[in-house]
């Protein structure tokens, strides 16, 4: 496919998550390559990111995840040089990968999700005031991703353990009402939302083992929930896309509690692109193959 020119796989980087962006980085040079992209692998952590323009890059498909790759950083580095590329702009990189704005930008559109408080590692934190206010809580480092540093909390000294590990990623942190009840995703591509995804786990919650290392987790595509509510869910989801300024593609997660009230959770703008990954999957149940969706993404280079 001489359209897209020479593109460079950003992949890799200096991220927590960097081996799942490995990961997708190579699925997605090899779907690239099987429909006859001139494509090349290109690490950021290992390469300085202005060789971009010396090796003749045309357009570039990021697969980084996490900071650096995912947070407005690199998006604004290759606008910098002029040079394409996949998925959304600065600011709605930069908004989605911080958590607590995006719950900011959430309440402010009254979009429903859970009660939270914000935790300022420089200010210190009072525990017991957290737990009485919210209950149980999942705590969550601001601008990180793949559950990385995420943890449950039920009490006290659990969550004064869960903020000290968190704030071993981020300065600030999320602290968020724990919500019983069930798991789902929505992809977004070009503007629609594809089918709805469950994730059932036996480890309480979708963490990152059982995102990246069990095999009991569970998907379910389309999730099994009443027309009523896919629609509702995929309404929100697109909201909060548009809301936080993302573009392209991505994926919106979100909780539904016992008596069926949906709460979302967070926007990624570069979800995992391995051919089990999320997104993918819900392509495949709208009729796309791993390399056509790709190609779509590709495709909407900006």
């Amino acid at each position: 496919m001489n359209e897209f020119g020479k593109v460079a796989v950003l992949l890799g980087g200096s991220s927590a998550e960097r081996e799942v962006s490995l990961a997708s980085g190579e699925a997605v040079l090899d779907a690239l390559k099987r429909e006859g992209v001139n494509a090349i692998a290109f690490d950021p952590a290992q390469r300085n990111i202005w060789e971009l323009k010396t090796l003749g890059i045309d357009r570039v498909f990021i697969a980084l995840h996490g900071r650096g790759g995912e947070d407005g950083t690199v998006q604004g580095a290759l606008e910098f040089m002029g040079i394409p590329y996949t998925g959304s702009g600065v600011l709605g990189s930069a908004l989605a990968m911080d958590k607590i704005r995006c719950k900011h930008l959430f309440q402010s559109a009254k979009l429903s999700t859970a009660k939270y408080a914000v935790v300022d590692g420089q200010s210190g934190f009072d525990a017991k005031a957290i737990i009485q206010e919210l209950g149980s809580v999942m705590v969550k480092p601001s601008h990180e991703g793949s559950s990385v540093g995420m943890a449950r909390a039920d009490d006290e000294a659990t969550l004064t353990e869960a903020l000290n590990n968190a704030f071993k990623f981020d300065n600030q942190v999320l602290v968020e009402q724990w919500i019983e009840g069930r798991e789902f995703t929505v992809a977004v591509l070009d503007g629609k939302a594809l089918p709805v995804i469950e994730m059932r786990t036996p480890r309480g919650f979708y963490d990152y083992e059982a995102k990246y290392k069990e095999n009991t987790t569970e998907y379910i595509c389309p999730a099994d929930i009443s027309l009523a509510f896919t629609e509702q869910l995929q309404v929100m989801a697109s909201h909060a896309f548009e809301l936080v300024g993302a573009t392209g593609w991505g994926r919106v997660d979100a909780m539904q509690d016992a008596n069926g009230q949906f709460y979302l959770l967070e926007v990624n703008t570069v979800p995992g692109m391995t051919e089990t990954s999320l997104v993918p999957k819900a392509a495949k149940v709208e009729g796309m193959t791993f390399d056509q969706l790709v190609i779509r993404i590709l495709e909407q280079t900006v």
